[in-house]
């Protein structure tokens, strides 16, 4: 399947394409059990009804995780981007979000304790031990600034609640990964 070059794009009008391979009725059942149908309903409210387009990001997140009924909100971030991170944390709590601002260096691992081919014995960053001081502080819901490839994996791998990504690093653009397609 690539759908990119697709020319009836028929999906787009209620009709799966013959290249479909998922069971539309297992699809069905999946969205409206009971935890996912509350997220689809919160995603609902935010782009339905002529929203889409009117809220920033960090408006959306602040909209999602009230609606949700989030408690407790980590905020797993890379250590380069601590400044914006606590401006991002301000802005979530003055919005009455309770927020728990984990680092990327959290529990002070070596290169060399997390990756075994490493001989460098500077602090690594450390998603697995932000995934468990978010867990041992009962977070709920997780938003991701900045994480390196692959930490970012790993943190969405083990993190167990809902997540979602507030900012992706790309260090050549500025953390604006598609700025890319406009050198070509």
């Amino acid at each position: 399947m690539d759908c990119t070059k697709c020319n009836t794009k028929q999906c787009r009008t209620g009709t799966a394409c013959k290249a479909t391979k998922s069971n539309a009725e297992e699809i069905r059942a999946m969205y409206h059990e009971s935890r996912n149908q509350d997220i689809v309903l919160a995603a609902a409210q935010l782009v339905d009804n002529g929203r889409a387009g009117t809220l920033s990001r960090m408006q959306e997140i602040v909209e999602f995780a009230k609606t949700m009924q989030y408690k407790t909100i980590g905020l797993a971030y890379c250590y380069g981007m601590e400044l914006q991170a606590a401006e991002v944390v301000y802005y979530f709590r003055n919005a009455g979000l309770h927020m728990v601002p984990v680092s990327c260096t959290v529990g002070a691992h070596t290169q060399a304790e997390v990756n075994q081919q490493s001989c460098i014995h500077k602090v690594s960053c450390n998603p697995l031990s932000q995934v468990a001081q978010m867990q041992a502080e009962g977070v709920d819901f997780a938003i991701t600034m900045g994480l390196c490839l692959g930490h970012d994996i790993l943190f969405n791998k083990y993190i167990g609640v809902d997540v979602t990504n507030l900012l992706v690093k790309d260090r050549v653009y500025n953390h604006q990964p598609l700025q890319a397609l406009k050198t070509k």
